[in-house]
């Protein structure tokens, strides 16, 4: 998940870079969504581990 976030944030830099507006804005949102789905897993996984035991 976190190369997902690293690509489309490189994506975005890259898009911002030559003008791509449009471009860049998505795949910053992309990247975001990714990001915030990959923290509340994270936190999620981390919280059933601390209870499991």
């Amino acid at each position: 998940m976190v190369r997902w976030i690293i690509i489309f944030l490189v994506i975005a830099i890259i898009a911002g870079i030559f003008g791509f507006g449009g471009i860049a804005d998505g795949a910053t949102d992309i990247a975001m969504v990714i990001f915030w789905i990959f923290i509340v897993l994270l936190v999620l996984s981390l919280l059933s581990r601390l209870f499991r035991k």
